[in-house]
This record gives C-alpha cells, sequence and structure tokens, in this order.
C-alpha cells in the first residue's frame, strides 16, 4: 500500500485545494493502486487464493459472488469482536486500577506470596466415583529376586498393593453398546525358602528424557479406554473439558482433565518408537510422497505443522519452518520424487514437482483482478495450465514416446517463459511474484510433460492436512512442548491406519497395553486387501 492510515488522517478538502495539478496527479496515482489493491483484497476466495474453503462466508456462492439483489448484507465481524458486542456492558469496560502488588505472568491476579498447593487442614481432592469391581485379578510373583528360585502357590504370600483399572468393553458379534467394566488387580508378595520376600509390581516402561508422562500398567484407565479417548479428542476434536463431559454423560465416568490429557500424551509417548521406525522409512522408501506445511501454536509461540504422505503411510512433523525439517524427515540421500508448494526449503532436492492448483489459483487471482495487464497475463498463464493438463491427461491413456509431449508443447512454454522474464519486474506487484515464481521453478512446473505419469496437484497432502487445520482452529494448537510430540505421533498412527483402511483404534490400544508391561510396541497393521 502506499498510503498508510497515518497519511490518510491528514487528507481533507483543504489540503487538496493546495496541492499543483502534477501533485494531486500523483496523489491520485497512489489512491488509484491503493484502491484496486483493497478491491482485490476483498474478491479473493478460496477459487483464486490460498484461503481455505472453510473462510467462505455462508451467504456467499460456490463462486464468490456477492450478496444478492435485494438482500441486506452482513458485516464479517470476527468471533471475538461478536462474542464483545453480545456480551451486556462489554462495550463499556472500565479502566485496571493500579495496583502495587505484583502479578504472575499471564496473570491477572496478583501474587499472594503464599505457597501454591493445598493449604494444611483444608480437605484435599481426590476421586470420589465409586463404581461396582465386576473382576479380580491376583498378581504373584514367579521366581525370587535374591536366590532365582521359581515361586508357587505353596509358598507363603500376602496381598501388599492393590490398583483398579477401568476399561471399555466392546461389544461381541451381534450386539451392541459400550460397557465399562471395572478391575481389581491385587499385588503379592512371596517368601522364599531363603527367606527373601519377592513382590510383584505392576509393568512399567523405562523413562525416556524426552518424556515427563510414565508409560505404566499403574493408571485408572484401560488402554482400550485410552484409545477412546484419544479418538474423541483427536478424531473427533474435543477438547479435554468436552470429553470429560461426554464421558460423564454417555457412559457415567467421571475422569477429570487431568487424567484425560494424561492418556492423550501416554498413548502418544507409546506410539513413538512406531513412528520413529516405521514411518519415517516409510515417507523416505517411496517413489513418490507428498509435503505441505501451515501454521501452528505451541503456547502461543508460532511453530509449523508438517505432513510427508506417501500411498501407505503419513507423517505428521511439528517444528520450525526450515530445511532442516525437509533433512530431517527425508534424509541426506534422498530420492524419488517430492510433491511440494514453492517454499524455498525444497529447491535442494532434484526430483521435484510443483503443485499446479497454486499457480491456477493466483493465476485467477490475476484474472479476476483490475490491472489489465495482470489480467493479461494471468489468462495466459491459464490458458498454458489447461492445455498442458489436456496433454498429461490424454497421455496417461495412451503413453507417447519419450521426450514428444515435451517437444510438442515447447513453442508454447517459451512463448510463456518470455513473458514471465518480461513481466518480472512489473510495476503491479502479484504480476512480479507470479512471474518470478515461475522462473524460480520453471522446470518444476512442466516435468509432467516428460513423466505423465506424475500428478498434477498436491491434493493429497492439503487433505491429510485439512482435518489437523479444523483442529488448530478449534483448540488454538497445543501447549506443551510434550503436548506437540504427542498430538503429532497420534495424528501420523492415526492418519496412517486410515489410509491403509484399517481402525486404528484396536492397533492403539494394544501399543498401549504392550509398553505399559515394558515391552516393544507392535508393528503397524499392514494396508488391508
Amino acid at each position: 500500500m502506499h498510503l498508510s492510515d497515518h497519511d490518510l488522517r491528514q487528507f481533507d478538502d483543504a489540503y487538496l485545494q493546495t496541492l499543483t495539478s502534477a501533485q494531486a496527479r500523483a496523489l491520485l496515482g497512489k489512491a488509484l493502486a491503493d484502491l484496486k489493491a483493497a478491491r482485490e483484497r476483498l474478491g479473493q476466495n478460496p477459487s483464486n487464493s490460498s484461503r481455505p474453503p472453510s473462510t467462505r462466508l455462508p451467504w456467499e456462492g460456490v463462486g464468490g459472488q456477492e450478496t444478492p439483489a435485494g438482500e441486506p448484507e452482513v458485516p464479517a465481524v470476527s468471533g471475538d469482536v461478536a462474542a464483545v458486542a453480545d456480551t451486556p456492558g462489554a462495550a463499556a469496560e472500565p479502566e485496571e486500577t493500579a495496583d502495587p502488588r505484583p502479578r504472575r505472568q499471564g496473570s491477572r491476579r496478583p501474587l499472594s506470596g503464599a505457597p501454591p498447593g493445598r493449604r494444611p487442614g483444608t480437605p484435599g481432592h481426590s476421586r470420589t466415583q465409586h463404581l461396582p469391581v465386576d473382576a479380580e485379578q491376583s498378581h504373584r510373583p514367579t521366581c525370587c529376586a535374591g536366590c532365582g528360585q521359581a515361586l508357587t502357590d505353596a509358598h507363603a504370600s500376602r496381598a501388599h498393593n492393590a490398583r483398579y483399572e477401568i476399561e471399555l468393553i466392546q461389544p461381541g458379534v451381534g450386539a451392541t453398546g459400550l460397557l465399562l467394566h471395572q478391575t481389581k488387580h491385587t499385588y503379592y508378595e512371596c517368601a522364599c525358602d531363603c527367606g527373601h520376600w519377592t513382590q510383584a509390581q505392576p509393568g512399567r516402561a523405562q523413562a525416556e528424557v524426552e518424556w515427563t508422562v510414565a508409560l505404566t500398567e499403574w493408571h485408572l484407565a484401560g488402554p482400550l479406554l485410552v484409545a477412546f479417548i484419544c479418538a474423541l479428542s483427536q478424531r473427533m476434536r474435543l477438547s479435554r473439558a468436552r470429553v470429560r463431559e461426554f464421558l460423564s454423560d454417555w457412559l457415567g465416568l467421571e475422569l477429570s482433565t487431568a487424567t484425560i490429557n494424561q492418556c492423550l500424551h501416554e498413548a502418544g509417548r507409546a506410539v513413538a518408537p512406531v513412528v520413529e521406525a516405521e514411518l519415517y522409512a516409510a515417507v523416505r522408501n517411496v517413489e513418490l510422497r507428498y509435503a505441505d506445511e501451515t501454521s501452528w501454536k505451541e503456547h502461543g509461540r508460532l511453530r509449523w505443522l508438517w505432513v510427508f504422505t506417501c500411498a501407505t503411510a503419513t507423517l505428521f512433523v511439528v517444528g520450525k519452518r526450515s530445511v532442516e525439517v525437509v533433512r530431517q524427515v527425508l534424509g541426506e540421500t534422498f530420492n524419488g520424487w517430492l510433491m511440494s508448494d514453492g517454499f524455498w526449503a525444497y529447491r535442494d532436492l532434484d526430483q521435484r514437482l510443483r503443485c499446479l492448483a497454486h499457480l491456477i489459483r493466483k493465476a485467477q487471482a490475476l484474472e479476476d483482478g483490475l490491472e489489465p495487464a495482470a489480467q493479461r497475463f494471468g489468462i495466459e498463464i491459464l490458458t498454458v495450465i489447461a492445455t498442458v493438463m489436456a496433454a498429461v491427461y490424454d497421455a496417461r491413456g495412451a503413453p507417447p514416446p519419450a521426450g514428444a509431449l515435451r517437444a510438442r508443447h515447447a513453442p508454447m512454454l517459451n512463448a510463456l517463459l518470455n513473458e514471465c522474464l518480461r513481466q518480472r519486474d512489473a510495476p503491479h506487484e502479484k504480476t512480479r511474484a507470479l512471474a518470478r515464481e515461475l522462473l524460480n521453478d520453471w522446470d518444476t512446473f512442466w516435468v509432467v510433460l516428460d513423466h505423465p505419469e506424475l500428478p498434477l496437484t498436491n491434493n493429497e497432502a492439503e487433505r491429510a492436512l485439512r482435518h489437523w487445520v479444523i483442529a488448530r482452529r478449534i483448540g488454538m494448537g497445543t501447549r506443551t512442548a510434550q503436548g506437540t510430540r504427542a498430538f503429532a505421533h497420534l495424528a501420523s498412527v492415526i492418519e496412517t491406519c486410515r489410509k491403509r483402511a484399517v481402525s486404528p483404534w484396536p492397533y492403539l490400544a494394544e501399543v498401549v497395553r504392550q509398553r505399559r508391561q515394558g515391552l516393544q510396541a507392535p508393528p503397524l497393521p499392514s494396508p488391508a486387501s
């Protein structure tokens, strides 16, 4: 924009009277350019820009048409503004009075000086719901921890500890409904002939530096209940509070949000070895994979959610928007084709494809604009892309000789190349940016003429991201680094299982069950035949 708000506030009739004709024409040129740019921004829609379809207003048509004649226009008000406007008295919020007491960071309450936690003598809070015990299970040590002698039921024993586990029971064949089943696990200690007492203990995975959540059988929620909570949170996009409400209303189970959060983090830690051992290898050792990235928030800090997907696997990674993430996922010796957008971090890769859908949206924006030269440039790009796509579709049905397709369309591509060279320094910003984008990645757009079997768009990666973009808009990202890792690991396993046409939840429950016992996680299910 040429004129800022500060400039516009100073312009009035008296000021305009002081300008000469040349000065007035110069000011008019700036105002006209700003007006066109503002109108083009107002005319953006999912068909001519990178805006997602969910940003289309309910009263807009599919093509982004304006409100029909005769109907009142509804102003686009953000959720926060609308909430304030609908709240009585919110418009006249009183100013805060000065308070000399210090405040906690991110809190409106002053520090009291007292230590955090429960005050001595006050009643504590613990689990108050008491469910009936449906079954009891005893756990005895099998051998003496001292001398190694086998222990049998004949040896003296006594109970030393117990725990309760609430598990979700799925219906059998021909039945419907979900049931909660509570089991009391009693752990015994046995006396060996050598005099040593050996205790049976719940299973536990070894501690890991990057995880603070424990992977142990000493947990109220059973493996399948953990998987069910993951389904509500990850797949149904419910917050911890909404998961708690659902479990209470529909299953009669009272769990705290802290317990629900622990289940999610524990499941994320349980599948971490699967992600690192199988999914990284899966997206590296294929002929074709797709990549995309979108912004992500971790406790207010900007991160990026990356997706790398292929025919049988999908991997999500949250990190910086840098080339290091690409190298971490794809490795230093990358082979095969990568379909991506125009982010510069991909440019070091030799066999790369550019998504034509991104190019179509940007060219469509030029055609819908108000600048005549930009309109002509956008029409020329759209014509070339339509011709190339039609030729690729025809070649897939009847493959031509090697190099024939490129040679046939060489004059058209050369004409577009020359036009891009002329427009790379154009005064119109969007025209200049699109011309330079084409020149930077020229060969990646038209490599499909040499390999018609390759894809034309990056829709696979964008579809893989779509569900989690909606989750980001609902939940506003994650709050901790551990929560971010758990989210990415669970999303990777869930999407990979869905891509392989198998249910992720029984597998996730089995992974949690095995890992709680300190065992290795089972491999991912094979694609359904």
